[in-house]
């Protein structure tokens, strides 16, 4: 049962729900552990009407680039924010725009996980992705394919014979999801807005230590490949990403504002 958020914010008649500080805050609001996903797969839906969000086995992380409208990169704090997954649901007050979702879901993190952070400079190595020679090889996707705000749902499978990740995304969130793949953030620098249905297939290899963040599984601990199975041939991520979407990553150095976790609780307050 949705319930409000009690200490933060009184219901005034005024058509929103105001706090003392002026920040928007969600009518009623539900953060709940979501349900243990198969192993190897992975599909999060960050979605929602006009009047609501209907956010579903998302990461700490997510909720915090969405709330502060960072990429996974830009985010600082303990590794467990991107393996504890939550179903969030929360309604907006008469009035509320989903432009205002941003500010409502830093007052959420704020009351049920004790959230606080602090935004800082760093210089760090990143992968850029750009059109390869022969242009993008991913089909477009007409009308609005993404649910919603925030990235679409994403299917990943794993096994002997590598990795498939697949769904209807833009670059940028292409970029968002192989920033928690690989050991390095990595940006858009293709300037391209429009939505692809996009299906990857490779074998991994050292470079994506972050893969543990979207599966659970340690650094380095990838399925075996039987002897003589067809994962001898499958190309790298690298090469995956340039054969079959026609986007190439480049190695790059730039200054990255990024939102440092001073103290976070694992266990959301009840609803």
């Amino acid at each position: 049962m949705l319930r409000g958020i009690a200490g933060v914010c009184v219901l005034a008649i005024a058509p929103v729900l105001a706090c003392a500080e002026g920040t928007l805050a969600f009518e009623v609001a539900s953060v709940k552990p979501a349900a243990p996903q198969p192993p190897g797969r992975l599909q999060i839906s960050m979605g929602g009407d006009p009047g609501r969000i209907n956010y579903t086995s998302v990461s700490l992380k997510n909720l915090i680039e969405r709330a502060y409208s960072v990429k996974s990169y830009q985010v600082t704090g303990p590794d467990w924010m991107d393996s504890e997954r939550f179903d969030v649901t929360a309604k907006l007050p008469d009035g509320a725009k989903q432009s205002d979702v941003p500010q409502m879901l830093q007052a959420l993190l704020a009351e049920r996980f004790k959230l606080t952070i602090h935004r800082e400079q760093k210089s760090m190595p990143v992968y850029a992705i750009v059109v390869g020679k022969s242009g993008v090889k991913m089909p477009k996707v007409e009308g609005d394919a993404l649910p919603g705000p925030g990235p679409g749902a994403f299917r990943m499978q794993m096994g002997a014979k590598g990795r498939q990740l697949s769904g209807k995304v833009t670059i940028d969130n292409l970029a968002g999801v192989l920033s928690r793949m690989l050991d390095r953030p990595v940006i858009d620098a293709t300037q391209l807005k429009d939505t692809y249905d996009m299906n990857l297939e490779w074998m991994p290899d050292e470079r994506e230590g972050g893969m543990r963040m979207l599966a659970g599984m340690p650094a380095g601990d990838h399925p075996p490949a039987s002897e003589g199975s067809e994962s001898s041939t499958a190309p790298s991520l690298f090469a995956a990403v340039q054969e079959q979407l026609g986007l190439k990553l480049e190695t790059r150095k730039g200054g990255v504002a990024v939102v440092v976790v001073d103290s976070v609780e694992k266990s959301p307050t009840q609803n």
